[in-house]
């Protein structure tokens, strides 16, 4: 399946504001399916909090609109979501396995119920995708970062979702996951039928793999190509001798 290009999400003067301070504001955006856009800017910048406001876990004021495929608003305004996390604190000892966590997730069944043969071969066979089938029976706590982070990005795309969001996905994930990780991203911005969208402090794959890009500093500072966006006065002031925060 390739990206039809008409799903959209379209984001119009939000603002969040907390114990008096201003996270956000007049923050607008307008990005496609069949697109990767990252998010980018310094600490405090108000990644996390867009991110937040979008998936509807903070007040905010403006408002978050997205189109299916006939370019029309989704009946009530709420599209499938699947979201990826900077990082899960999962104790080693944990028994769970990743059939226990995509069961509890997406399943009709209770995760304590005896294994069901349909359910795992649909669970191996989605993992597959992702480099992960071999991990199906393994304890989440065991696995390494690069392992769980597939399997998250697994998880989160079952079933495909209109939009995705991964807030800084790479956390703990050695160079050879990376490279891994970023390359199932791709497959998924080309393959698949979802806006991409995520936060990112690694400017060498913004730049490699991102569509568009946004700067972000409570405000959108810049929006465009990576190139259109790096060659900007407001990237060099944020990430001058610092580089990605």
């Amino acid at each position: 399946m390739s990206s039809c290009g008409l799903h959209c999400l379209k984001i119009s003067n939000i603002g969040v504001q907390a114990d008096g301070k201003t996270l956000l504001q007049d923050v607008s955006l307008h990005v496609h399916c069949g697109q990767l856009t990252a998010i980018i800017g310094r600490n405090g910048a108000g990644k996390s909090t867009l991110l937040k406001a979008i998936l509807g876990e903070v007040s905010y004021t403006g408002s978050v609109e997205f189109s299916g495929h006939n370019g029309t608003p989704v009946q009530g305004g709420k599209p499938r979501i699947g979201y990826v996390p900077q990082a899960l604190s999962i104790d080693c000892h944990t028994p769970a396995s990743v059939y226990d966590m995509l069961l509890s997730l997406t399943g009709a069944y209770p995760a304590f119920f005896p294994k069901r043969r349909k359910m795992v071969e649909k669970f191996r066979t989605h993992l597959a995708r992702f480099r992960a089938a071999e991990l199906l029976d393994q304890p989440i706590g065991r696995l390494s970062g690069g392992e769980l982070q597939r399997v998250l990005l697994a998880a989160a795309t079952l079933p495909t979702p209109d939009l995705l969001v991964l807030d800084e996905p790479v956390s703990g994930v050695d160079h050879s996951g990376l490279a891994e990780l970023y390359e199932l991203l791709d497959a998924l911005k080309e393959h698949e039928d979802m806006v991409i969208l995520i936060v990112s402090h690694d400017l060498t794959y913004v730049r490699e793999h991102a569509d568009k890009v946004v700067l972000l500093d409570k405000t959108v500072q810049a929006f465009g190509t990576p190139e259109a966006v790096f060659a900007t006065e407001a990237f060099h002031s944020a990430f001058m001798g610092g580089g990605a925060k």
